[in-house]
């Protein structure tokens, strides 16, 4: 088990393109309705705090399934946005098509690095390795540091892939961990009843690693104390 614990938002130019324009509706939405913190927002759309913001980020464009969650919980009219999104979806595909073969910008601002974007992150290889190690020896380890100073990133696009190339010390193929599979998860509001098939025992060959990102949401985000209570004893469990 592999657990990450802990973003004031940048401006964003509506007149930069489809995501922008999508994201800036997004934050006025948020605005118009009083303003609510993330934490409030989240508890309302059932999505995590990490979620909603990069969803008004700016970075890329979020899944329907969030957009419309952050709409609903600011009050706002679904099938408007919805058709919005599907506008803001087509743009986005069509100025991809366009640009096929243009140079890709590394640098994602605030917005975090995922597991395909291994090739754009780079810089950290000896925390890399270390985290690498660490997980390595412990059943159980916590990767801690400042907010922003890119945690999820670092598991997200650098640890995570190395453990998942085959015949490296410690992907599946090598002699080091012997991993079947690699689970990756953000508590929510509800963490034990929404991760339960996640942290209980599989039929899974080899040996299973649960990567908890954002980890604080069980005490920011998750309000009833039985539903923390039984994600940490899964948690716990989930180590033997």
């Amino acid at each position: 088990v592999l657990v990450v614990a802990g973003r004031h938002e940048v401006p964003v130019d509506p007149q930069a393109g489809p995501v922008e324009e999508f994201a800036f509706g997004l934050r006025k939405l948020r605005v118009e309705a009083g303003q609510p913190t993330y934490r409030v927002l989240a508890s309302r759309a059932g999505f995590s705090v990490s979620a909603l913001s990069q969803a008004a980020g700016g970075r890329e464009l979020p899944s329907l399934r969030v957009a419309l969650a952050y709409v609903r919980a600011c009050g706002g009219e679904v099938g408007e946005w919805e058709a919005r999104w599907r506008q803001a979806a087509a743009a986005v595909r069509d100025t991809t098509t366009a640009g096929a073969g243009v140079e890709v910008v590394p640098y994602r601002g605030l917005a975090r690095y995922e597991s395909g974007d291994g090739a754009l992150f780079f810089g950290r290889e000896r925390v890399t390795a270390d985290v690498l190690a660490l997980v390595g020896r412990r059943r159980f380890a916590a990767v801690f540091g400042p907010s922003g100073s890119g945690k999820s990133s670092l598991l997200r696009a650098a640890v995570i892939p190395a453990l998942r190339r085959p015949g490296t010390p410690d992907g599946p193929g090598g002699p080091g961990l012997g991993l079947g599979a690699i689970r990756i998860l953000t508590p929510g509001s509800h963490p034990a009843r929404t991760h339960t098939h996640l942290l209980t025992p599989t039929a899974e060959s080899g040996e299973v690693l649960v990567v908890v990102d954002q980890f604080e949401e069980v005490f920011t985000l998750c309000r009833d104390p039985d539903q923390r209570e039984g994600f940490l004893r899964l948690l716990l469990a989930a180590r033997n």
